[in-house]
Parts: C-alpha cells; structure tokens; sequence
C-alpha cells in the first residue's frame, strides 16, 4: 500500500521560534495554535506570527496547520469561524477540528483535518468523515499495523496522518473527562489538568492497597522509529511529533532525528530543500519518559511510567563510593561541567542535581542530598550537546543550479524545476582575462548568502564577458528574487473541503462521549442519521458514577495480573484507584474488548 502523496514530517510548533526550527531541521509541515480554541490551551499564537510562519513555510513549500480542535460552546462558534478566516488569509494551508459543529457553518476553502480527538479509531468512522469531507484524519494512537490497514481500505481516499513520536494520553483522545470530572479543567477544551500524572494507591475490592503511590496512568513516550517503513506500507502519509508545548531543543532534535530516518528510507517528501544540523540528533537527550511503540505491533509492556511522570534521560553509571563532596561513578559516558543528574533515594523518590565539576568518573555535584552508594544515576540534560542544539542549527537550503548563457541570459533553476531568467543589458565589453573573468563570476554566483538557496553549480556558455562584481551580485540577487516568485506560483495550493454524498453515522444514539456541545454539531449529526443525542459532558453534567476515561492500556496487564495471562484463577473483578485528595476511581475491565474503564466513585 502507497501514500496517497508525498511523505510529510509533521512537527509541532509552540511559537514563531519553534516553528521556524521545525522547518530548518526538516520538517515538511508544522501546527501550530491558534489565538483560541486549541487543545493546548496555553500554546496559542497570534495571528501576526501565523502569518510570518507561514510566509517562511512557504518558501520551502512547506505546509502550516492551524489547530482549533477544542469543543465550542453555542456563542463561541461564530469566533471560530472568525479566527478560521483570519487565518486563512494569514496563509495557513489546512484547519484541524474537532467539532463538527464547524462543518454547519461557512468556512474558508482549506482542507480540513479531523483531530485524534474525533475518535478516529474504526474503519467505519474513519470512512463517514472521508464521505463528510474531510481530506485528512489523524489516527488514534492505540491502533496496532492490522486496523491501519484496515482504516485504508475503507477510506481508500483520505490522507491518514499518524503520531509516531512524543507523550501518550492514557485515554483515547476525545474520550477523557477525568481532569474535568476532578477539576472542572476539559481536555476536550485545552485545558487538562493532566491527573493521570499523579500518585495513585491501587486497591482491590475490600480497599487494601496492592500497590502504594505510584504514577499507575503515567505512560512512557511514544517512539515509532524502527516502524517508520511499516507505517508507510500501511498507508500512512503524514508522521506527526506530538509537542506543542516542547521547547526549541526538543523540536529541532527530533525533527533532524525524523528527517534523517525518513531520508534514509528513500520517501519522496513533500517539501523543498532539506535541513542540515551540525549535531547528531538523538532523541533520548530531550524531554522523555522511557519509549514504547505502544499497540502498533498489539499489546507489550512495560508502557507506563510508575516511579515518575519526569524525565529520567540516560543512564550514565552506578555510585560506586561517596568521597565527601565528590562521589565516584562507574565507567559510563563522559560528563560535564552544568549536567544535569537525577536518581531515586532508597525511598524511591526521584531527586536531582548538577554537576559542578567532572574528573574523569570523580563528580563534584552542586549537592548530595539521598546519594548514596549502589544508587543508579541518570543524565537528564546534557549541557554539551543542548548547547549545539542552539547554536549550531544550519539554515534550511533549495538546490539551485545557475547558467549564464551566450545571449547573456542569466538562469536559475531549482531542486522542483522551477526556472527563472533575467538578461544582462547593454552589451559587456570583453573579458581581456577570460578565465580569471569566469572565476569571478563563478565565485560570485555561487554566494547565495542568508536566502533559502544554496548554488549546486554554476555552467557558462561562450566567451566570459567582462561584469564588475557589483553587477554580478546585483544579478544574482535579481535572478533568486524572480525565483522566489515562480516557486510561490508554482506551489502545491491545498485542495479545499467540500462535503460529499449524504451518508449516515455509524450510529443512531449518541451518549455524552459523542461531545455534542453545541446546536451546529447536533444539526450535524441528526442531518447524518442521529436519531437520539445526548449532551456533551462540559454542558454540565454530574459524570459520578459515570465512565470518565476508555483505555487500552491495563494495569492488571501491566503488573503482570491478566488472567489470559496468568495461571491464576483471577476474574477482572473492579480495582479502584485513589488519589492524594482522596478522589476514588473504579477500574472496570473489558476483557472481550482487551480495554480499561474508568469511573468516578
């Protein structure tokens, strides 16, 4: 199975900063928030920034998506609708929703992305928002290669876009009202708290505690590189780093991690030029919490992350011996002055510290506090190489080949084939010195300076004439400016939506978990064959009693308790789990659907 189109690296951009370094280091496509109603609520951008990001996108052919995939209340849709042409007229290239209340309303012609928090999880749903009009959808991460497979089959035309980097929500997303049902904080809003973080006691029915305080709905990070060739034979187009909150380091980090494997593979990718980094990309040295791949080969463990919601980062040795203020560390990788370490105490509490100075394995740490020897040392940041990061990202460069002709027609011709020519006037007078002329002019040509482009080569045809350097360079300048403006003519404009052929939605009722919150989304869906809807759960709703979390991933698989897995007599019989407040959730398990429920008590 192909690609519908090019294969696009898709990178998450906080602000104009982050996004202009996702493009540098070789992201084909970046998203990035809008002014309101993203799902990361506090990673909004304004307009302005939109508009420059895009017009540096651009450049290179690459793509901005704008994220307004949040939930809207009846008197917010037309604001909606509002910042969608904004910044469609800022030069945004697609829109990511999650209500489809949007679909009711007039909006810009961009192509529309369904966000993972629609659900996208069945070939049956994945195939209605194809019909509805939608030109992409983002997957859900729990899907294993089988259900992809099957997603494309039944939705042969939409482009499916895949994370295959970064945090993991323990729920399905779209699915989750933990942090409102505890806190009145929606995800589904952009603004969750994120309790599946904290500490949690694991009890059983009669209220013992079977595991103490521990992190039990923290999950690892995602990390998809070795299945990269997989995905795409699966149908994937679009590989998505998950991160709008991440800093500079991280997105440039991962990105040239991406664009390196992606390149190796041999894809055609869907933008121009190709970032080049003067550091070796690795994505353990930036925020992480241990890596899985998740369910994409079915379902393994370990996934969660129970001693800490924090990096930990590298191993880099054992504490071999306490020497006053120094400690003394077993043969591991090298560390430096301003190195962050972290370890856990003999109580199991994560601590950290920095490193003033290093001796070769002698560390002289700013303090010692629950150090002790036989403690395991981790490297979570890396001082030397979060100083390459900054300092030694290379510009992004197209490919351009330059020929000056024998009528003295200056071209230039890029990586695309887009070809642009100016002609010198007047007639020069002939070089005396042909060949220090052509040097010169050869020279001359190939400084490109700080544009996007990069001289491949520079051909001359007949007798160098003579040309002052200020002349040569003026022409230069003149033939990249025509250049830039061929290659924004020629540039891939997105296909705008349009709604198919009526369809019907898989279902006919629709519960609190169909996040219908406002008229246009219950027009939507009673126009689709809803018969029966019930209010969204941020209407209001008392969700006591009621499921507030879906999840593939399972405690009682994860600490090795699964009666399919286990020869004890067990039946999934509900766990509860409390928090620090006391807030009690019960575990429900659906064995025949291989998933975990969880309600609040």
């Amino acid at each position: 199975m192909k690609p519908l189109s090019p294969v696009e690296l898709l990178a998450p951009a906080r602000d104009l900063h982050g996004g202009q370094a996702a493009i540098d280091c070789g992201a084909d496509a970046i998203y990035v928030g809008a002014p309101r109603f993203g799902a990361r609520e506090t990673a909004g951008n304004s307009l302005a920034d939109i508009a420059t990001l895009a017009q540096y996108a651009h450049r290179y052919w690459a793509r901005v998506y704008l994220t307004l995939n949040t939930l809207l209340h009846d008197e917010e849709i037309s604001t909606a609708v509002a910042m969608a042409w904004q910044a469609h007229q800022a030069g945004v290239d697609g829109l990511i929703i999650q209500d489809v209340g949007l679909l009711e309303c007039k909006l810009p012609p961009l192509p529309l992305i369904a966000s993972t928090q629609l659900h996208n999880h069945t070939p049956e749903r994945v195939a209605f928002l194809e019909q509805a009009g939608f030109q992409r959808v983002i997957l859900a991460r729990e899907l294993d290669l089988g259900q992809i497979r099957a997603i494309r089959q039944a939705a042969p035309a939409i482009e499916l876009e895949c994370f295959i980097h970064g945090a993991l929500c323990v729920c399905y997303s779209g699915q989750c009202y933990l942090s409102y049902s505890l806190g009145g904080r929606s995800g589904n809003r952009g603004e969750c708290a994120q309790p599946c973080r904290k500490r949690y006691d694991l009890l059983d029915a009669e209220g013992h505690v079977l595991v103490p305080g521990r992190h039990l709905l923290s999950l690892r990070d995602l990390n998809l590189t070795d299945q990269l060739g997989e995905l795409l034979e699966a149908g994937i187009s679009s590989f998505k780093i998950e991160g709008r909150l991440k800093d500079t380091a991280y997105v440039a980090n991962v990105v040239a991690h991406y664009s390196q494997q992606l390149d190796a593979i041999g894809v055609r990718r869907g933008s121009s030029g190709r970032g080049s980094v003067d550091f070796a990309p690795d994505p353990a040295k930036t925020f992480n919490r241990g890596f899985t791949n998740y369910f994409l080969h079915g379902r393994q463990s370990p996934i969660g992350s129970p001693l800490t919601p924090k990096m930990t980062g590298e191993p880099v040795g054992r504490v071999e011996a306490i020497r006053g203020a120094t400690f003394v560390l077993s043969p591991g990788p090298a560390l430096h002055a301003g190195d962050g370490l972290c370890y856990f105490d003999s109580r199991g509490e994560l601590l950290g510290t920095l490193v003033n100075a290093a001796d070769g394995r002698l560390i002289t740490p700013n303090k010692l506090e629950g150090l002790e020897a036989g403690l395991e040392v981790f490297r979570n940041h890396d001082h030397e190489f979060l100083a390459q990061l900054e300092h030694r990202r290379k510009p992004r460069r197209i490919a351009v080949s330059l020929k000056l002709g024998p009528g003295l027609e200056l071209e230039a011709r890029d990586e695309d084939g887009n070809v642009a020519g100016i002609t010198i006037p007047g007639t020069p007078p002939p070089a005396t010195n042909p060949e220090a002329a052509a040097a010169t002019i050869r020279r001359q040509l190939k400084k490109t300076g700080d544009t996007e482009f990069a001289c491949s080569g520079v051909k001359l045809y007949g007798t160098a004439p003579f040309l002052p350097i200020s002349t040569i360079n003026a022409l230069r300048r003149e033939v990249l400016e025509r250049l830039r403006e061929v290659r924004e003519r020629n540039r891939p404009k997105p296909r705008p939506w349009g709604p198919g052929p009526m369809i019907i939605f898989p279902e006919t009722e629709l519960s609190y978990l169909g996040n219908v919150l406002n008229q246009q989304a219950e027009a939507f869906y009673r126009r689709h064959g809803v018969t029966q809807i019930e209010p969204g759960a941020e209407s209001g709703l008392d969700l006591r009693g009621r499921k507030v979390m879906t999840t593939r991933y399972c405690l009682r698989h994860e600490l090795g308790l699964c009666p399919q897995r286990t020869d004890q007599a067990l039946t999934c019989v509900p766990l509860v789990l409390r928090d620090e407040e006391g807030h009690r959730l019960e575990l429900r398990f659906n064995c025949a659907r291989c998933e975990m429920e969880v309600f609040l008590i």
